[in-house]
C-alpha cells in the first residue's frame, strides 16, 4: 500500500458478512476504505462452498492461495458441486479452542485469504478487515490469513487490542506469533492462542506488508491507554457513540436502565474528542455520523473523517439476505423501524442493538421458541473447570449446562445466540435434522437519518457520494 492520505469515509465492518467482499469492494473502487467483516468467515466459507459456491467466486480465490495443498484439502472437505439438497443440514466446522486444531487453523486463514482476495481483485482501492477482541481464539490465523492477501488495514473493536500491534509486526516477517486469552478463574496463569506460519508452509523469502491497525474505542481514556506505549499503540482510532450498530460498550458506572429498559448514557460516556486528538493519531468519529452533517462535525472536532455502517448495510451491495434487506430498508424509510439497545441480547454482556423485525428473534415468541443450545460457539467463554483443565461455556447455551459450568443462571436470562441469528441474516442459517431452521437476529445504527437523500435501493457508492458530497452518484 503506497503512502497516500487516509481515507475520509470509512465504511464499517458489520458481521456475520454484512460487510462482505462485493460491499467492501464497492466503497474501495470510490477511493474510500472498504472493510471485510472477519468474523465467523471459516463458517461462511464451508457453508457457501456447500451451497455450490455460485459463480466460482471462492474457488477462484483458493485457487490463488499460496499453498495449494490448503485449499484443496479445504475444498475436498466443503465443496458440493451443485449444492446440497435443501434442507439438509450444513457439515460443521473444527469449534474455536485453546487446543491445536491444523484444519481449524487451515480453514480459518483460508477463509480470511479468500475474503479479502476477492475484496481487492479488480481495482487499486484500499481494503481493511475489521475483527472483535472478543472472539479471540480465531485472531492469530485469521489475521495471518488476511494478510497473505494483502489486507491494508486491521480494525479491531469489542475489547482491548493491545497486543495486535505486536502480531502484526511477527506475521509481516513470518515468524510465529501469540495472544493472551482471557480465561475465567486463571488467576495469574497466562493462556495463549498462536499460529507459527511456518506450520502452513516454509517460510517466504519476501515479508509480508503489514497491515495499519485501527483501534475501535468508545471513550478517550481507553485511545490514551493504547497509545501510551509503542508496543500497544494502533496506527488511529475509530470512536465510536452508543448509537452505533451491533455491540456498543457498557455505559460507565452502575447499569442503568431507562422505561423501555435500554441504557442510560451520561456525561461521563462522551468522547472528549480534543483528548484524542492531541494523541496525535488520525481518528475517525462512528455512531450517526453517516451523512454529510456527520462529516462536518467530526471534521470540525479535529477527526480525519467518519464510519458509516447501517446506510451500506441497506445498500445492494450488502451480505445480508435480500428479502431482510429489504424489510429493513422499507420499514427505515417509513420511519417505522425500531432499533432497541438491548442489554441482555449479547452472550458477551455488551448491549447490542436488535432490530425489531417480525419473523425473526426479536420477535419473543421466536425467541422463546428457538431451543437454546450453542453448536457455533465463536463466543464461548473458556474456564478453568475444578480439574484445573479448560472449558467453554456460553450464556446462550441451555441454562443447566451453563450453570453446571459455574456460570449463574441470572447471567443467561435473556441471551440471544448471535452466532446463529446473525448468520442465517445472511441466508446462511442452519437446517437442523427435525426441520427446524434457524431465525435470523438483525442489528442496525439508532440513529435513522442516514437514509436521507439516498435513491431507494440505493448503492453503496451512492453512500459515499452523498456523505461526502451531500448528493447521491
Amino acid at each position: 500500500m503506497c503512502e497516500t492520505a487516509p481515507p475520509v469515509l470509512i465504511q464499517g465492518g458489520m458481521g456475520v458478512a454484512v460487510s462482505g467482499w462485493r460491499l467492501a469492494r464497492a466503497v474501495a473502487r470510490t477511493g474510500q476504505l472498504g472493510v471485510v467483516s472477519g468474523t465467523a468467515l471459516d463458517i461462511t466459507l464451508a457453508r457457501r462452498l456447500q451451497r455450490g459456491d455460485p459463480g466460482g467466486h471462492l474457488r477462484r480465490a483458493l485457487a490463488r492461495f499460496p499453498v495449494p495443498a490448503i485449499a484443496e484439502r479445504v475444498l475436498s472437505r466443503y465443496f458440493v458441486p451443485g449444492g446440497t439438497e435443501p434442507g439438509q443440514p450444513y457439515r460443521p466446522v473444527p469449534r474455536l479452542g485453546l487446543r491445536p486444531n491444523r484444519a481449524r487453523d487451515e480453514l480459518i486463514v483460508v477463509a480470511n485469504f479468500a475474503e479479502v482476495f476477492l475484496a481487492r481483485e479488480g481495482h487499486d482501492g484500499v481494503i481493511g478487515v475489521n475483527y472483535l477482541e472478543k472472539v479471540q481464539l480465531a485472531t492469530p490465523a485469521a489475521v495471518y490469513g488476511a494478510m497473505l492477501a494483502g489486507a491494508d488495514y486491521v480494525l479491531m473493536g469489542a475489547g482491548i487490542p493491545a497486543e495486535i500491534p505486536h502480531l502484526l509486526d511477527e506475521f509481516a516477517a513470518h515468524r510465529p506469533a501469540e495472544i493472551t486469552v482471557t480465561v475465567a478463574g486463571a488467576d495469574d496463569t497466562r493462556h495463549t492462542i498462536g499460529l507459527d506460519p511456518a506450520a502452513l508452509s516454509p517460510r517466504p523469502a519476501e515479508p509480508l506488508r503489514r497491515p495499519k491497525l485501527l483501534a475501535i474505542v468508545s471513550s478517550h481514556v481507553l485511545a490514551a491507554y493504547l497509545a501510551r506505549s509503542p508496543q500497544t499503540r494502533p496506527d488511529g482510532f475509530v470512536v465510536e457513540t452508543p448509537v452505533a450498530g451491533g455491540h456498543s460498550a457498557p455505559p460507565r458506572g452502575r447499569l442503568r436502565l431507562d422505561a423501555a429498559g435500554e441504557p442510560l448514557y451520561g456525561p461521563r460516556d462522551e468522547v472528549d474528542t480534543g483528548k484524542v486528538a492531541a494523541l496525535g493519531l488520525p481518528f475517525w468519529l462512528a455512531g450517526g455520523y453517516g451523512t454529510p452533517d456527520g462529516l462536518a462535525r467530526a471534521l470540525a472536532a479535529g477527526a480525519t473523517g467518519v464510519q458509516a455502517g447501517s446506510a451500506f448495510a441497506l445498500c445492494r451491495e450488502s451480505g445480508f439476505d435480500d428479502g431482510l434487506r429489504r424489510r429493513l430498508l422499507r420499514d427505515a424509510a417509513a420511519g417505522t423501524l425500531e432499533v432497541r439497545n438491548d442489554p441482555r441480547a449479547s452472550p458477551t454482556g455488551f448491549p447490542f442493538k436488535v432490530a425489531q423485525v417480525p419473523g425473526t428473534l426479536s420477535e419473543p415468541g421466536i425467541h422463546q421458541r428457538r431451543p437454546r443450545l450453542c453448536d457455533l460457539g465463536y463466543l464461548r467463554t473458556p474456564y478453568v473447570k475444578p480439574d484445573g483443565a479448560v472449558g467453554y461455556r456460553c450464556p446462550a447455551e441451555p441454562v443447566d449446562t451453563y450453570v453446571r459450568k459455574g456460570g449463574a443462571a441470572e447471567e443467561a436470562a435473556g441471551r440471544q445466540c448471535l452466532c446463529n441469528g446473525l448468520t442465517a441474516a445472511i441466508g446462511l442459517g442452519q437446517h437442523r435434522g427435525d426441520g427446524y431452521r434457524e431465525p435470523a437476529l438483525l442489528t442496525l445504527g439508532q440513529e435513522a437519518a442516514f437514509l436521507d437523500g439516498l435513491p431507494e435501493n440505493h448503492s453503496a457508492a451512492d453512500v459515499v457520494h452523498r456523505i461526502l458530497l451531500g448528493a447521491p452518484a
